[in-house]
């Protein structure tokens, strides 16, 4: 029953990363245009997105013109992501 419990937060815990991964690519795809700051979603995904990218802000990720803090941050969430697929599928709650 725990098992059971503790399998369906950590996939809840899933669906979550998947989705503010996402958040987080179309934050790095609409920062490439001029967005309407007012815009209620654009202003939305960078409140949900600013958080991130303040965590990876500490590194240098810059490479010419280039910010590759969206790249850094997507590859981070996926390591967690299946690190938590692992720890189900591999038995260790088990």
């Amino acid at each position: 029953m725990t098992d059971a419990i503790l399998i369906s937060l950590i996939q809840a815990v899933q669906f979550f990363i998947t989705a503010y991964t996402w958040v987080i690519i179309i934050a790095a795809l609409i920062s490439w245009v001029n967005p309407d700051p007012y815009n209620p979603i654009v202003q939305i995904l960078y409140k949900l997105s600013t958080p991130a990218y303040k965590l990876v802000s500490k590194i240098p990720t810059r490479i010419g013109n280039i910010d590759l803090a969206p790249l850094i941050i997507v590859f981070a969430l996926w390591f967690i992501n299946n690190l938590l697929s692992n720890l189900i599928l591999g038995g260790v709650l088990r």
